[in-house]
Formats: C-alpha cells, structure tokens, sequence
C-alpha cells in the first residue's frame, strides 16, 4: 500500500484566500487587521516561524507588528511587551512565540494577554470557550490539523482517533476539538503520552493517528492499522534538517500520511491569519 498525500499547502492556500477575501471587506471599513509577534532569546526555529508568520501577513493584507526581546529580559520587561500590544489598538492579534528562556514564566505572560486578542487560542478563557463549543479563537495547529482531515473527506465522526501527546498547544486542545459535535469531529479520542508503557497498543487499532510528541519517528509503521490516516504535527530538529514525529516509512501501511514538508505547518499560519481576521471583523462591529 502506497498512502496518500495529506499536503497542508492545499488547505493552507484555500484558508488564505478566504482572508484576503475577509480583509478587502474590512479595508472598505477603513479597518486592516494587525498581527503581533513577540519573541525572546535566539532560539533559531523560532526566529524562522516568526518570519514566515509575517510573509504571510503581507501576502494576505494583513499589517504586522514585532516585538523581539533578548533571552535575559526580566519577567518584568517581558509582561511589559504584552502589555504593550494589549494597549495597541492597531494589533487585533498576537502571539508569544514558544518556546521562552527557561527562566521565564510563559503561563504568566499568557494569563496577562487580552483574550480577545489571542491570535493562539491558548487563554484558558479560549480554551474554555472551545470546551464549551462556544465561538472563539481556535488553537492554530489543532484547527489546521482539522482543515486538512475535511479537506481530503477523512471521515472524523464516529471514528477512533489516538494522539500521541498531552501538550497545551496542540494534543490537549486537539483532542477537546475533535470531541465537539462538528463537522470533522465527533471522534472518540484517546490520547496517549510519555507515561503510557504501551502506545502501539492504542494506535494499532486507531482510524486516525495523530502525533504531536516532537520525537522524529516515534510513529513506525508497526504501530499503523493498515489504511489508518496518519498525521505529523509534532515536529523537531537533526541539525537542520525538519524531521516529522511520523517515519516516511509508515507510508507504506497507511492510507492517508502528512509530507515530512508541506504538511500541518502551513495550516499553522493560515489559521493564524485567520484568527487575526475574525477578531479584526469583532472590532469591526464594537
């Protein structure tokens, strides 16, 4: 069995036509969406993510702001910066690049953030309202993750789904999205982490596996139901090359399997910008 593709850049590109679209209506509002960055430390990865982050904006139509902090800012001076986008009536959204300096206090710095301009989904106020099923700022990989599943008619709804990982911003909020009733939901999710002994015993008789572990290749095709979809989200590093939580390998098992480039990371971005657009069109109406 050779597995499909399931190319993010497809949906990607769709989701940024839409906000164009979104952001020509607004501009006859007088109003241009404002996406915000802020980074700290020298982490290259992330420096890289920022950057696409604001190509894309200028793609879209979307104005882009940056705040950029060396790795021994004070907690103080780094609750400063988020504040100083909260106050910024031009950003309708932004985002605290993770990861931060160890001696950091990221959750501090989410909590201060105005949840209505996080552009991330991560505020426990968002997170609540996804809980809730109620409208909001969905987490970016999550929903892109999603996108890419209705996309290419992969069948969620009744379906067993195993997601490796427990982290905040991708396999906690993933498994609560797709246990919304929803199109592209209505899963009946497991999620398994580091302290599960036996992970190939949940994803062999999984329709859907998702990885968000950041561990290259801890999915093998062993551990792959024939004709299972299997998705990448979890990423990391072997010098400089990009290696996906899901060996290339298990192509040759599954049905449906991310690229190890081009895959979740550009729906990443999409629904980034999209986030930025819905809460410019909630400052539309205010």
């Amino acid at each position: 069995m050779t597995a499909k593709l399931l190319s993010g850049v497809e949906v990607a590109d769709a989701v940024v036509s839409d906000v164009r679209k979104r952001v020509e209506i607004l501009a006859t509002r007088d109003i241009q969406p404002g996406l915000g960055t802020i980074l700290v430390g020298d982490d290259g990865p992330s420096a890289s993510y920022v950057k696409k982050k604001h190509e894309a904006c200028k793609n879209a139509g979307i104005r882009s702001f940056h705040i950029e902090l060396s790795a021994s800012v004070s907690q103080q001076e780094f609750l400063k910066a988020v504040e100083e986008f909260n106050n910024n009536d031009e950003v309708d959204g932004y985002i605290i690049q993770y990861p931060v300096p160890p001696a950091l206090n990221f959750n501090e710095a989410l909590m201060r953030m105005n949840p209505a301009k996080d552009a991330d989904g991560l505020h426990p106020v968002n997170l609540g309202r996804l809980v809730l099923q109620e409208a909001g700022p969905v987490p970016c990989t999550p929903a892109g993750i999603q996108a890419i599943l209705v996309h290419y008619g992969i069948v969620v709804a009744g379906k067993e789904v195993v997601i490796i990982g427990r982290g905040p911003t991708l396999g906690r909020p993933l498994s609560l999205l797709l246990t919304t009733k929803q199109k592209g939901a209505n899963a009946a999710v497991t999620v398994v982490h580091s302290g599960v002994k036996d992970i190939a015993y949940f994803t062999r008789r999984a329709d859907i596996i998702i990885s968000a572990a950041g561990v290259a290749s801890i999915v093998t095709p062993d551990m792959v139901k024939p004709g299972a979809a299997v998705i990448s989200g979890g990423i990391s590093w072997e010098g400089k090359r990009l290696m996906p939580d899901v060996d290339e390998s298990c192509a040759e098992v599954a049905g449906w399997i991310t690229p190890r480039l081009g895959g979740v990371g550009p729906t990443t971005v999409a629904m980034l910008l999209r986030n930025t657009v819905l809460a410019a069109e909630a400052r539309s109406q205010s």
